[in-house]
């Protein structure tokens, strides 16, 4: 069968943007258009000839609104299959007009539930019924009918329409994809409301969670692997997806893996952070006055891994932070922050050998962590918990050993402390004057981790603290870091050998703090 050529349009939009010229291309086409009250008085007041609704049904809007389209004049004219002769007679029979073309935009639910301050009546009344309706009957329908639900589809239709009357197949099947992918997103945001508000506990009985294509990537962890970023829709506050990219190759998986985990460990800190990622860990990190003196510390921390890294930053990249990673040597695959100045822009794009290639991503101010909960697939399903955002209480600290950490220990045990928890498990950090010397990650066993995070550091582990994100289950890391220099020790505590391990830092005169709490990340 031929594709119907279109002679009426059904347009009720709440979002108006480019609806206009939309209209009026439709108009100049020869397209009808029916409209439900504000959409009809938008058009009409742009001078449009439009059909009202109500008029039509001869069933007036009623209910605030909550009444308009749901009536079989409208859902015949949608729903009708013009090759089945029943369709067509009960067409006749009830003076139905067919819709060819359908234009709904939801209700903005989610943009409601989002404001400050919104109220439960407020969010209840902007649950679309109606126009989720249309939206479906017009895919379902879509051999014969074309639907649109969003603005950026305007320019398409409108040329297929002006050039041959009607629309392709082809189109209509994907404007119908996309119409089911978006009622689906919105009945996902709204059951998502009522999970948060009214669910006991917080873990309900169907998880539904809606995320929109961002774009298609070069390939995902290997080349041989596909891959795509989306966005999820709920999400708020600055992150990897919302970032704006200043310069740069396209990102690839990895490095959006790796500016993710830089933004988690740099929103931590209240002071100017810098921090270095390779391999979804941290190979450098420090705390400092200025950028620059972070960027250079965090860089200082482990030299040779921080080659080709991606860098965060919870402060501005000023141009003295710029000169020093121009330096000669020194190279960088990507760098996030929440603002670049324009004279480190210019600087990045145009002083180092890698200026072309370097990602350069804004991200915005900062704020709390975007999301409280991590929801993490596996085979056949998916774990839900609280994501570990939160800092912990010191008030549950305690100190174990008969030797106290001194007042200068005690900022780089909490820095080390904040660190462990972004390291791989079982993770180590060992840190001194607020910078990351050394990093044991993702090892078997827990001394192993040890002795690879003291060897990272070197020398510079005399006088340095050592963070352990669960607790020894023997006193050797202990015995291991004592040959080592390190003068303070912070862990949660809990093993059956607590009283070996604490005498094993007594013995060695160094003070040991447990957290009551653990970090693993798996």
């Amino acid at each position: 069968m031929e594709s119907p050529r279109i002679r009426r349009a059904l347009i009720s939009v709440s979002d108006k943007m480019g609806l206009t010229a939309f209209a009026k291309g439709l108009n100049a086409a020869g397209v009808e258009i029916y409209s439900t009250g504000g959409t009809r008085a938008h058009l009409e007041k742009e001078g449009i000839p439009v059909h009202d609704i109500a008029a039509y049904t001869g069933f007036p809007e009623m209910m605030d609104g909550r009444l308009k389209t749901l009536h079989p004049r409208v859902f015949g004219g949608i729903l009708c299959r013009r090759d089945t002769l029943g369709d067509m007679n009960a067409v006749a029979e009830h003076g139905i007009h067919c819709f060819e073309l359908v234009v709904v935009n939801l209700y903005p639910f989610e943009a409601t539930v989002a404001r400050e301050g919104a109220t439960d009546e407020e969010a209840i009344e902007n649950i679309d019924i109606g126009g989720p309706s249309m939206v479906r009957a017009a895919a379902k329908n879509h051999e014969f009918v074309t639907i649109i639900t969003d603005s950026g589809q305007y320019s398409l239709v409108l040329e297929q329409i002006q050039t041959t009357g009607t629309t392709t197949l082809q189109l209509r099947r994907s404007l119908a994809r996309d119409a089911f992918n978006h009622t689906a997103a919105y009945d996902t945001a709204i059951s998502r409301y009522f999970n948060e508000h009214d669910q006991d506990g917080p873990f309900p009985n169907t998880l539904s969670v809606s995320y929109r294509r961002s774009t298609v990537l070069r390939y995902g962890e290997n080349p041989h692997q596909q891959a795509a970023l989306y966005l999820d829709r709920k999400s708020g506050g600055p992150s990897v997806v919302t970032s704006r990219q200043l310069n740069g190759k396209e990102l690839s998986y990895n490095n959006l893996l790796d500016l993710d985990a830089a933004l988690a460990i740099v929103r931590a800190f209240d002071r100017p952070a810098a921090v270095v990622l390779k391999h979804n860990n941290p190979c450098g990190a420090a705390l400092a006055e200025s950028a620059v003196d972070a960027t250079r510390k965090a860089m200082e921390g482990d030299p040779l891994s921080a080659f080709g890294s991606v860098l965060g930053f919870n402060c501005p990249l000023d141009a003295e932070a710029a000169e020093y990673l121009a330096t000669p040597g020194l190279f960088v695959e990507a760098i996030i922050a929440p603002e670049f100045t324009p004279e480190a822009l210019e600087i990045l794009k145009t002083k180092p050998k890698w200026r072309e290639n370097v990602r350069l991503l804004h991200c915005g101010p900062f704020g709390t962590a975007s999301s409280r909960w991590s929801v993490r697939p596996i085979e056949g399903g998916a774990l839900y918990q609280e994501a570990d955002v939160l800092p912990d209480p010191e008030k549950l600290w305690q100190i174990v050993t008969e030797k106290k950490p001194e007042p200068r220990q005690m900022d780089d045990l909490r820095f080390a402390w904040e660190m462990v928890r972004h390291v791989k498990s079982n993770a180590i950090t060992v840190c001194k004057d607020r910078m990351l010397l050394g990093a044991g990650a993702g090892q078997m066993s827990r001394v192993d981790s040890v002795e690879i995070a003291l060897k990272k550091a070197g020398g510079r582990s005399v006088g340095a603290v050592l963070g352990s994100d669960a607790f020894f289950p023997f006193p050797d890391s202990v015995e291991v870091a004592a040959t080592q220099g390190i003068a303070a020790i912070i862990q949660p505590g809990g093993s059956r050998k607590d009283e070996m391990v604490i005498e094993a830092a007594n013995r060695y005169g160094i003070p040991m703090i447990f957290t009551q709490r653990r970090h693993f990340k798996h």
